[in-house]
């Protein structure tokens, strides 16, 4: 803690023991306490404002807010319409067999989760061989 070691708390608590008496101590400890309690709700209101100006509303009632004092209540972010990703054709690739994404049918690796893709056993038709009967 701030570099204090133990014996450096002793001699600082020895010091204000000298100082300031048996009894005022317990009363000077008991209003920094105060002191450091009002700080912490200070910059917690403060923190709650800058996010409620951030969020675009303005800071939550007490009268109207069923959060516990000192929470923030904060609104759900605004939800995107889900958009799958453009998938080829089957004749046009590998498909991955982790997240069936379609791929190149020179692809090696998936363009969507990194997976290695299986070998790909079905090879493109050949156009010259499409015309000809056996």
């Amino acid at each position: 803690m701030l570099g204090l070691q133990p014996i450096h708390i002793v001699i600082i608590v020895v010091v204000a023991l000298l100082i300031f008496g048996p009894k005022k101590l317990p009363e000077m400890g008991r209003s920094i306490g105060k002191a450091i309690n009002e700080f912490r709700n200070g910059t917690r209101e403060v923190t709650d404002s800058f996010r409620a100006d951030i969020n675009g509303s303005e800071a939550p009632g007490a009268a109207n807010n069923p959060v516990a004092p000192g929470m923030l209540n904060t609104t759900p972010a605004q939800s995107v319409p889900f958009q799958p990703a453009a998938v080829a054709p089957p004749s046009a690739g590998n498909f991955c067999i982790h997240c069936g994404a379609a791929n190149p049918p020179e692809g090696r690796f998936c363009n969507q989760c990194g997976q290695p893709l299986p070998e790909n056993t079905i090879k493109p038709a050949d156009p010259s061989s499409l015309g000809q009967q056996g």
